[in-house]
């Protein structure tokens, strides 16, 4: 192909692409009416349309101030601590373990025999203490007998008062060795009972460290007991709360009630729980201060080692006035509401959230009074001054309806949105 012929393609193809571009730009009826060109300026914030559909007042859903009795609450991480641990060892030593009477796991009562030792070398060397005692008091009594008829002979000289003293010792002595004889024997005994391993808590046996056939001693460790019921939970608060738990608790004449949650916060564990002990000193590493509180755990919901959320109340405010939580809003200045006016509009008030209420709600100790009503739904519309439509929660916002008599669908999916 030539040169010329390329040059007129070009050309044409310019043509071409400049009377496409024409066309669309001066199609007919693309020009905007007067009834869109007011309604797409009150869109972006001109003077609203002849018919009047962008001044409708916005729905919102609004809420009044209430005032009730507001716990206060101070939340922590805690862990589940048992009440008593045992380590059980065996008291005496050189013998084979017979029997296991527990199941790990399970619960066991206090007084209950958890293991048995071998007993026969144990009972053998009772057996003999208390026959030595029977032996010896047999002696006393023969001794204590030679004295009484001795006693009689000497007054009329058929026996030395020599004699005498040696038959009152000889008496002295055996009841001596009577009283011994009985400490052997008791002795004895202890050793024996020690051969029944006996549980010295209620609590739940762990995992047995050690099978029944072993020869075991003193340090061998049979099994760990935990005492569950009750149990306690340990856990810290910063020290700006100690002198507010100090007042409130007053070394233990008030009981705080402490509630033991799961870890997502959804549901308590425990609601038995009350305050015991508030530690005498300060972290200083941390800037924290121990607690432990005490839960009956009836329903062995608490488990040792476990880490749940701690509230402990402090306190009970007196008429506080509550608001639902999803009213308040973060501002550069802080947190505020809308709150409803007389004349149907609304205004920014700024607000002190002294602390949440449940999971929904939460306390302003400043900005507002009883009665007022705030904007719970629908502010991400609002600005000061807004016009609005109140709504009760759960009221539906009715449908707008357009001046050619067809429903203003965009309005009213805007609307149902909002409110």
């Amino acid at each position: 192909m030539s040169r010329f012929w390329k040059i007129a393609l070009i050309v044409v193809a310019v043509l071409v692409v400049g009377g496409v571009a024409f066309r669309l730009l001066h199609k007919p009826g693309a020009e905007p009416r007067a009834g869109n060109h007011h309604g797409q300026s009150a869109q972006n914030g001109g003077p609203p349309g002849a018919n009047g559909q962008d001044n409708a007042p916005v729905p919102v859903t609004v809420e009044p101030t209430v005032k009730q009795n507001v716990p206060v609450y101070l939340t922590a991480i805690g862990t589940v601590t048992a009440l008593n641990t045992v380590t059980v060892n065996p008291q005496i030593g050189g013998q084979q373990l017979v029997k296991i009477n527990f199941n790990e796991g399970q619960p066991v009562k206090k007084g209950e025999v958890i293991a048995e030792i071998d007993p026969r070398t144990y009972q053998a060397a009772y057996d003999q203490a208390v026959a030595k005692q029977k032996q010896d008091e047999a002696s006393l009594a023969t001794a204590i007998s030679t004295l009484d008829r001795n006693q009689k002979l000497v007054a009329n000289g058929y026996v030395a008062a020599l004699n005498i003293d040696t038959y009152r010792n000889n008496v002295a002595q055996l009841k001596a060795t009577v009283i011994a004889d009985e400490a052997a024997v008791r002795s004895a005994k202890v050793q024996l009972d020690f051969t029944k391993i006996i549980s010295p808590i209620d609590g739940v046996a762990g995992i047995r460290q050690v099978d029944p056939g072993n020869v075991v001693s003193t340090t061998t460790n049979i099994v760990t007991l935990t005492q569950i019921q009750p149990i306690y939970i340990l856990f810290n608060l910063p020290e700006q709360n100690l002198e507010a738990v100090r007042d409130s608790f007053q070394n233990g004449a008030n009981k705080l009630e402490v509630i033991a949650l799961d870890r997502a916060d959804a549901h308590p564990l425990d609601t038995t729980g009350a305050l015991q002990v508030v530690d005498n000193q300060i972290d200083t590493s941390t800037g924290t201060f121990k607690l432990r509180a005490v839960f009956n755990n009836p329903n062995s919901t608490l488990w040792p080692g476990q880490f749940v959320n701690v509230r402990l109340r402090v306190r009970t405010v007196q008429g506080g006035l509550v608001i639902p939580a999803q009213a308040v809003q973060r501002g550069p200045d802080g947190d505020f509401v809308y709150k409803l006016q007389p004349d149907q509009t609304v205004a920014m008030q700024s607000v002190h959230v002294a602390g949440e209420v449940g999971d929904s709600h939460v306390m302003i100790s400043s900005g507002l009074v009883d009665g007022d009503q705030v904007v719970t739904e629908g502010q991400f519309r609002l600005k000061p001054g807004s016009k609005v439509k109140a709504l009760k929660p759960g009221e539906v916002p009715p449908v707008q309806v357009a001046s050619d008599g067809k429903k203003d669908k965009q309005g009213g999916k805007r609307r149902g949105n909002a409110g």
